[in-house]
């Protein structure tokens, strides 16, 4: 029985140390997290253009080949 107090002990500590963590945590603003997230939709559609286009490109030169 000893040891389930230890783990509950444990996890105490545990928590403890995640909540004062996350008090120093630094949070980005609602502005930045809509920018950030405009940021990297924009990035991802671009990386997927480019992608498609590549396999595209790349589908058509192995039809020709084969």
């Amino acid at each position: 029985m000893a040891n389930v107090s230890e783990y509950i002990g444990q996890s105490r500590t545990f928590l403890n140390e995640v909540v004062a963590e996350l008090k120093r945590v630094v949070w980005p603003s609602r502005q930045e997290t809509t920018a950030f997230t405009w940021v990297v939709l924009i990035v991802v559609a671009f990386v997927s253009l480019y992608l498609g286009v590549v396999d595209y490109v790349i589908s058509l030169v192995m039809g020709v080949v084969f």
